[in-house]
């Protein structure tokens, strides 16, 4: 019985990702499908000719219209139109403000130069003694770092997650100099979060890695 009861553990432990994965991929394909194969002529909908539903085809379809749409933008005539439109979405009063809000994100997030949550860190939270894991963003500017300048000094923006669920959390402006940086990676840091401080990164192993490489760069230098 203990041997099957490990079995059954080892096979749930395997199986229950790639299950939760691909249950999460199927809904997404079947969410985006829902919204853009209603918008799609009979004439071009696969699913018009065979006896059975082609998933992901309005997940290609998708994908293509929001490529053509970037394509058209990135020409002259294409901005002129963008321009014109966010034109008339800052005269409308509630919209303007969800828009604007919206595109900052987004830019922020998918810009290649974005520094955003490249690093890991600790800070003392919720009072002294006691430590949570933090994503640091990125330094503080405008005016809450010129309102904090003159008694706290130069601060930083961290993401504070919440356990289990990292997509939630709280926007904390620290002080540099009490932020304690961590070598982990994002992932790894989220992976901590996530099952509660159950899987903890390999720092050892790592280090031990990092001391071994840099023995044999020395090494190297020397010899060269």
């Amino acid at each position: 019985m203990t041997r099957l009861r490990n079995y059954f553990l080892t096979g749930f432990i395997v199986t229950a990702p790639l299950a939760i994965t691909a249950y999460l991929a199927w809904s997404f394909v079947g969410w985006v499908d829902s919204w853009v194969k209603p918008y799609i002529p009979a004439r071009y909908n696969p699913d018009t000719y065979l006896p059975f539903a082609v998933p992901g085809f309005g997940l290609i379809v998708a994908m293509v219209l929001i490529t053509l749409v970037g394509f058209l933008t990135a020409n002259f005539i294409g901005r002129t139109v963008v321009s014109y439109g966010e034109y008339l979405l800052g005269r409308m009063p509630f919209v303007r403000n969800i828009y604007r809000g919206l595109k900052q994100i987004l830019e922020t997030v998918l810009s290649q130069r974005a520094d955003t949550f490249k690093k890991v860190g600790l800070i003392e939270y919720p009072r002294k003694g006691l430590w949570a894991l933090v994503f640091i963003a990125t330094d503080t500017e405008g005016e809450v770092q010129h309102r904090l300048d003159d008694d706290v000094g130069h601060t930083v923006a961290v993401f504070l997650p919440t356990t289990p669920n990292p997509t939630s959390g709280f926007l904390l402006f620290v002080p540099k100099a009490h932020i304690v940086e961590l070598d982990m990676t994002v992932e790894e840091g989220a992976k901590l979060v996530i099952s509660a401080g159950l899987v903890s990164p390999e720092y050892e192993a790592r280090t031990q890695a990092l001391a071994e490489e840099a023995l044999a760069e020395r090494a190297l230098a020397r010899s060269e």
